[in-house]
């Protein structure tokens, strides 16, 4: 299965890159460039490999349900597009925000070949569960 991960912050006058940088690495390890958006951003792309960190993240703060309802929501056509808190990614932790945060968030887009090859990286990623346990977890 082919899928592609990008990945976007914004580096704020307020903030240190490195740390913006040990943020988005924490949660989605691929390789950043600094491009100039007018604000300086970090921006990477990567694989499925690059969605190993946050698919064991995901499992060990207890947060598949919500991380599906993020993905759900976030679908478009063979693409999810979701947010993350940089805060909170910088010491390791998943949170997803409401909306966009004051420093701005961590942005991630999973675009797959088709609808079907995205429900199985959602599957794989955040599986439906009974109890707050998977039903049936999926290899990749």
């Amino acid at each position: 299965m082919i899928a592609t991960v990008k990945v976007f912050a914004l580096v704020h006058p307020t903030e240190v890159r490195e740390k913006v940088e040990t943020a988005i690495m924490n949660l989605i390890p691929v390789k950043l460039l600094l491009q100039d958006f007018g604000v300086p951003g970090l921006y990477g792309e990567g694989d499925m490999g690059s969605l190993r960190k946050l698919h064991q993240l995901l499992r060990e703060h207890c947060i598949l349900d919500t991380a599906r309802q993020v993905f759900m929501n976030g679908i478009e056509v063979n693409t999810i597009q979701f947010k993350l808190n940089k805060q909170v990614a910088y010491v390791g932790k998943v949170n997803f925000p409401a909306g966009e945060e004051s420093l701005g968030s961590i942005h991630i887009e999973i675009s797959a070949g088709n609808k079907e090859d995205l429900m199985t990286i959602i599957d794989w990623l955040s599986p439906r569960t009974v109890d707050g346990k998977p039903v049936e977890e999926i290899e990749l």
